[in-house]
């Protein structure tokens, strides 16, 4: 967890919601090469946490997408600013990637929704003044979710722990729960019951963020690596003179240049409006598996340092491993795949 004024350092600075307008405070730029460096920049100086991108390139696009003047008007300047922090509660304890499972439940009463349930893994979930709360407002699998916006003070809007990951320490991560908490109707995000095609929509933006967020770890993690080994010596050489490490080296390298080739064409087609969902979980489930094959070369490469945490390969390597698990599994990305290859 960090301090609020990070986050209204980073609004100062531009570093927040770049996709939003000029009327509502943003810079306006619709280009997502500018968050790829962002994130890119991140990684270089082992800032791994803090849930910017989740804040930035996931929250805001959907109230860009989907909100009316009015909501945009309200929420969109702060966010930019850093003083509004956001976030999306789409898990819940018993339902991970299975969105037609959700429970939690919006019933209409007069001009407000009263929402009750439960989520869980929320990133900012503790510092969050705005959450887009994925809920059931009918039964129907698919046509029943609807997108509601829940905002800090909210009566029966309760946040849950903290929780203890392994990594991504920066990071808040927190169970959320909603007790009859009256949201007024004119937060609903979009149209009521479209909720799950909106996620559809955005998923793939939110999986290549976490494969740029893969790729800059992994490059990250070559340098810090080469660094170590050219310095660190054993019987009267560096380590890296060895075949085995040259030739571990060298692997690396040339799956860094293969993953960064197909994320940086990823981005170009999400900025053309045409990244299918397949092509966005190809690069989602084969980059985040790289990075933590990667981590676990380069931790080898430590020998015992490796496992102390005063050295950052041990950090990046606790972070790299949820990478296969938030934004949709590895498995699920191959069923995905699989799925759109007609079988």
């Amino acid at each position: 967890m960090v301090p609020r004024e990070l986050w209204e350092m980073a609004g100062t600075q531009g570093h927040l919601a770049h996709t939003v307008p000029e009327e509502f405070g943003g810079p306006g730029v619709n280009d997502f090469r500018f968050p790829a460096i962002l994130i890119e920049e991140q990684a270089r100086i082992l800032a791994s946490g803090p849930g910017f991108s989740v804040h930035s390139d996931i929250v805001v696009p959907y109230l860009t997408a989907l909100g009316t003047d009015e909501q945009m008007q309200r929420w969109l300047p702060a966010m930019v600013a850093g003083t509004t922090i956001g976030a999306i509660a789409m898990t819940e304890p018993g339902t991970g990637s299975d969105l037609a499972a959700i429970r939690t439940k919006a019933v209409r009463d007069g001009d407000d929704y009263v929402l009750n349930g439960a989520k869980t893994f929320i990133t900012n979930g503790q510092l969050a003044d705005l959450v887009i709360v994925v809920a059931r407002t009918s039964d129907d699998p698919h046509s029943g979710l609807s997108l509601l916006v829940v905002e800090r003070g909210m009566e029966g809007f309760e946040r849950g722990r903290n929780l203890e990951k392994l990594g991504l320490k920066a990071q808040d991560t927190s169970e959320l729960f909603f007790t009859d908490v009256r949201v007024p109707a004119r937060n609903l995000l979009g149209a009521e019951g479209a909720g799950f095609f909106y996620l559809v929509q955005n998923l793939p933006q939110e999986r290549l963020v976490i494969a740029v967020m893969a790729m800059a770890a992994v490059r990250r993690g070559f340098e810090v690596t080469m660094g170590y080994i050219k310095e660190r010596q054993a019987f009267g050489r560096p380590i890296g003179k060895f075949q085995h490490n040259r030739f571990t080296m060298a692997e690396i390298a040339t799956e860094l240049e293969i993953g960064q080739t197909f994320v940086d064409r990823c981005i170009t087609e999400l900025n053309e409006g045409r990244l299918g969902a397949d092509t966005a979980a190809m690069a989602k489930w084969w980059t985040t598996e790289l990075q933590v094959k990667v981590m676990d070369r380069c931790l080898q490469l430590h020998g015992g340092y490796g496992y102390m945490t005063e050295y950052p390969i041990s950090r990046m390597f606790a972070d790299s491993r949820v990478q296969t698990i938030y934004g949709g599994t590895t498995e699920i990305m191959k069923e995905l795949i699989g799925r759109s290859l007609g079988l």
